[in-house]
């Protein structure tokens, strides 16, 4: 009996796919989110997970790939929106048990989904102080809303 020696082809990232890769995601201030100095990320294709726009890039990549792909602005986390900019109480900070922290506008915070499964972040852009009492203004927007990105990835596994 004689065996063959084919070596099949890589796995190719395709929807719905169990990923398991290396990502960073920079901006024009430089890199926002990285995994290449620690854990990869391991991830279902279509889940929300990432974007669609950056799992869009992804499809058709074979197990092993390592590149970079440059995103103009807007296009991996839609534009910015001045409705994701809302003023919260001070007090409600305190409610949800951060009394007396000190904040600094640029400050990142997580709040917890409606339904309790998720976090969601907003970063402090302003205070105000007047008659209706503290408030914080959060911008909710993703921080590479409305600029160009550079999605650079290394395609680990595919199942």
């Amino acid at each position: 009996m004689m065996t063959s020696n084919t070596i099949s082809p890589p796995a190719t990232v395709q929807a719905g796919s169990f990923l398991t890769l290396h990502y960073r995601l920079s901006g024009p201030v430089g890199t926002v989110i990285s995994t290449f100095e620690g854990q990869p990320a391991t991830l279902t294709l279509g889940t929300g997970q990432l974007s669609p726009a950056l799992e869009a890039c992804l499809i058709g990549l074979p197990e092993g790939t390592r590149t970079s792909f440059e995103m103009p602005a807007g296009s991996a986390f839609g534009e910015r929106s001045p409705d994701m900019q809302q003023w919260m109480a001070r007090q409600e900070l305190t409610d949800m048990g951060v009394a007396g922290e000190q904040y600094a506008v640029g400050d990142v915070l997580q709040f917890p989904t409606p339904d309790g499964g998720g976090q969601f972040a907003g970063s402090i852009v302003d205070f105000r102080s007047d008659a209706k009492g503290e408030a914080v203004l959060f911008d909710f927007n993703h921080p590479l809303a409305g600029k160009p990105v550079t999605f650079e990835v290394l395609v680990i596994g595919v199942l």
